[in-house]
């Protein structure tokens, strides 16, 4: 026992248990396809919390225990993979993510950092020297603090891009930006009346487009612009999937874009490019759930089943954002009393829907991040479990940014899985002095609550929403166990009561990610029987201080039995 003695300081029980395997029946035990030796391997299982080794055959994981007990499973054929030392942990889940979305976003213009619109401006001169033409200018990441009114002029965009049609997506996906080139190809004038859910932000003066186009306007420019090829979306996805991979992802919940794209994801499995687990969600647009959106929904959920890629969700958005004004609150905006944000759907129609999908054994997942956003997905869900009688679904709320005092207890009460964003509530410039200011100090204070929500005994899974922010985990987890930017601000951290533990942390990104995808019974934990999901950290993250989680690389990714990623040396 001696070899334990230097493992004990990490238990997060009084004790520890071993997997002990009789010499007698280890020799009679089929030897392992590949073991994780000397490793710090924190499994999740609350049985055996610390290990040093584990083994694996397939792509299951058919034990876990000290090195002198893996090393029993070894033969000449075996393959080592020498954790040096270094923590283990499952396999990241990503709860919460636009995929296509964000792999194509790799190639793109990238605005996520800058600090005005002349820094705008430069990263766009940049990209058109490297990339000349008359095509189009798409990209992403800017944000409402960069700017003075808190919105974008298409008048940035014309002094860079006169001629050629830019169109950017703002950070949270809910507004975009268009210059002149853009708006005139779309037919954008100041007659053009605001689609349903959206809106053309116009100059007060003049009415004309201001080049703001939040929620579904933005879909009036997205119309014009040409389609990708199938062979720039598959080129498109292996980079993203290789991306995802290197930062420690294993399996990803896409909550809209990629249902569409299911065969692609296909055609990736049956070539074996495929190492990334795809749960995808089907996005039901309003204003009504028709028969042809249930026949396809069942139709994906019969075809795809598998530990790769499975159907069976759902996604309802029923709100917009805090920043634009268009998430939905029960009490107007502080700082514009004459706005209060409305539903996308008609609650009547939407608890039906959700009545309708529940009683099919659907997941249901619901974007909602205003107070009355998220009653109205409560109330629905609530509705559903009385109707059929069960709390058995799972059903998620998606983000739950502000939410009121009242209902934070309904989650458990309900079973509703809260479903956040750990990054999301980084609390830089755009989250201080625009987020916090349109809502006031009151609901501001009860901002991504996910502490509150476990502790009224809610089941809380995390994600990223790439690429509304970077699916790189350790960001979140740095900034849901500090609530301070990585400079340490704000001094007592943004709402302190909500900061995590390493480990809890951590179990938003497995256990209870794998509980949100009913998957807890295969992944989220390093234990016999379970899928041999599992990545290899630069440091461990139990030790470092927490303002350094985010400087985190991931040496090894393993998915499904396979090293699916290896850093170089």
């Amino acid at each position: 026992m001696k070899r334990w003695a230097r493992f004990s300081t990490f238990c997060l029980v009084p004790f520890c248990l071993l997997v002990v395997f009789p010499a007698s029946a280890q020799r009679k035990t089929q030897s392992a396809d590949a073991v994780v030796l000397h490793g710090k391997i924190y499994t999740l299982n609350a049985k055996q919390p610390w290990a040093e080794a584990l083994a694996i055959r397939g792509d299951r994981i058919v034990a876990v225990g000290s090195d002198i007990d893996i090393a029993n499973l070894q033969s000449k054929d075996t393959k080592v993979i020498d954790a040096k030392g270094r923590l283990v942990l499952p396999g990241f889940t990503d709860c919460h993510i636009h995929f296509i979305d964000g792999s194509f976003s790799l190639g793109r213009v990238n605005l996520e950092g800058a600090k005005d619109a002349a820094d705008i401006q430069q990263r766009l001169r940049e990209y058109g020297a490297r990339h000349s033409g008359s095509d189009w200018v798409l990209g992403r990441g800017w944000n409402y603090a960069m700017f003075p009114t808190s919105l974008p002029d298409k008048k940035y965009l014309d002094e860079v891009f006169p001629n050629r049609p830019a169109f950017l997506e703002g950070y949270d996906g809910h507004t975009y930006w268009a210059n002149s080139k853009a708006l005139a190809l779309a037919h954008i004038t100041k007659d053009t009346p605001n689609p349903p859910n959206g809106i053309i932000v116009r100059d007060p003066k003049t009415g004309e487009a201001t080049g703001a186009l939040k929620e579904a306007a933005q879909s009036l420019v997205a119309a014009v612009i040409p389609k990708p090829t199938r062979g720039e979306k598959l080129a498109a996805l292996r980079t993203g999937i290789h991306w995802a991979n290197e930062n420690g992802l294993a399996r990803v919940h896409s909550a809209g874009g990629d249902f569409e794209e299911f065969d692609l994801y296909d055609e990736l499995l049956r070539h074996g490019d495929l190492t990334l687990r795809f749960y995808i969600s089907y996005f039901q647009n309003p204003p009504e759930l028709r028969p042809q959106d249930i026949s396809v929904i069942e139709d994906a959920r019969k075809k795809y089943s598998g530990d790769w890629l499975s159907a069976g969700a759902v996604k309802f958005m029923v709100d917009g954002v805090i920043e634009s004004h268009t998430a939905s609150m029960l009490e107007p905006y502080s700082d514009d009393p004459s706005l209060q944000g409305k539903l996308f759907w008609d609650p009547d129609k939407y608890k039906s829907a959700i009545a309708e999908l529940d009683k099919r054994n659907l997941q249901l997942f619901t974007h909602a991040i205003g107070d009355h956003g998220i009653r109205t997905a409560l109330d629905a869900y609530e509705n559903a479990q009385k109707l059929h009688h069960t709390s058995l679904h799972r059903p998620r709320i998606e983000h739950i940014e502000s939410v009121s005092a009242a209902d934070i207890s309904r989650f458990g009460k309900l079973a509703v899985i809260a479903s956040m964003q750990p990054l999301h509530s980084y609390p830089d410039d755009d989250t201080l002095d625009v987020w916090a200011r349109n809502i006031g100090p009151d609901r501001a204070s009860r901002a991504w609550v996910w502490k509150s929500i476990a502790k009224e005994g809610g089941q809380v899974a995390f994600g990223s929403d790439w690429p509304v922010v970077t699916l790189n985990p350790f960001k979140g987890l740095q900034t849901a166990v500090t609530r301070q930017t990585s400079e340490g601000l704000p001094k007592n951290g943004f709402i302190p009561s909500q900061r995590l533990s390493v480990a809890e942390a951590i179990r938003g990104y497995t256990l209870g990610a794998a509980f949100a995808g009913f998957r807890e019974k295969t992944e989220g934990s390093l234990e016999p029987g379970k899928l041999a999901d599992l990545i290899i950290l630069s440091q461990n993250l139990f030790e470092v201080d927490s303002h350094k989680i985010d400087q985190t690389k991931v040496l090894t990714t393993v998915v499904g039995g396979r090293v699916v990623f290896q850093s170089q040396p």
